[in-house]
């Protein structure tokens, strides 16, 4: 059974603010994401794990019962961990 993602809102509004190529290829990683999660993720901080997309990253929070990667926190590189 693979995983199901759930977006905040700020970072699903991050992500339709996208380039229309850039979002279809972020998209297209996680469903790779979501049928092997912890192929692609690594622990953050606390219970924040992160993904890294090309210049992207994610920070998710991961509900282990209910199976979801909830996705918190979503922009580029640089700004995503200040």
């Amino acid at each position: 059974m693979s995983w199901e993602i759930k977006w905040k809102p700020i970072p699903l509004k991050f992500l339709e603010s996208l380039q229309k190529d850039v979002a279809l290829r972020i998209l297209d990683k996680l469903k790779e994401v979501k049928e092997n999660p912890f192929r692609y993720i690594e622990h953050y901080e606390g219970e924040y794990y992160k993904l890294r997309i090309g210049d992207y990253r994610m920070l998710i929070d991961i509900d282990f019962t209910a199976k979801f990667l909830i996705i918190e926190v979503f922009d580029k590189r640089g700004r995503i961990y200040k």
